[in-house]
């Protein structure tokens, strides 16, 4: 009596009489031949809303970090290493939330723009704790008065910092 050995028997590629086979299995009618079904379902995909949005609420907490070290840590020429780090991260954010689908320079802009208003939202938040505190003056005269030159400088170098980090 002669011992079967695999390759005896029938060709595992084609079906023996009566045996019913699928084409594929059942599982691939879950998956996506499209790339870019499969980035969103990755969530790698980007568009120039996600860049604002993200860049836009990055701008927020800087705006909010600056009113702070600048009202009550009481932070001055500190806050223009702030401004550009902000500006940096905003342009970074704009980065990652755009993934590549907006080009080059509506991007830079995109991200000067939101460093320049962050810088702005955390003058006015400056303002608004100086007027807790009992200040009577305008925002352009309190922040002319106290700052100075200091807040020209902080907005150039969040506009440059976010202009450079988002190419």
């Amino acid at each position: 009596m002669r011992r079967m050995t695999p390759t005896d028997g029938p060709d595992p590629g084609q079906p023996t009489p009566g045996e019913r086979r699928l084409d594929r299995p059942p599982s691939d009618r879950y998956r996506t031949d499209e790339p870019a079904a499969r980035e969103s379902q990755e969530g790698g995909g980007g568009s120039f809303g996600r860049g604002l949005a993200f860049g836009a609420l990055t701008a927020i907490g800087v705006a909010a970090a600056i009113a702070v070290l600048g009202g009550i840590v009481l932070v001055t020429a500190g806050l223009i290493a702030l401004a550009a780090l902000g500006g940096w991260a905003v342009a970074i954010a704009v980065r990652v939330g755009s993934a590549g689908t907006v080009a080059k320079r509506p991007r830079a802009v995109m991200a000067a723009v939101l460093a320049a208003l962050a810088v702005a939202g955390g003058q006015l938040g400056l303002w608004l704790f100086a007027r807790y505190e009992g200040g009577v003056l305008g925002p352009v005269d309190y922040l002319a008065e106290t700052f100075g030159l200091l807040v020209p400088i902080e907005l150039a170098f969040a506009v440059v910092a976010g202009w450079l980090a988002s190419r």
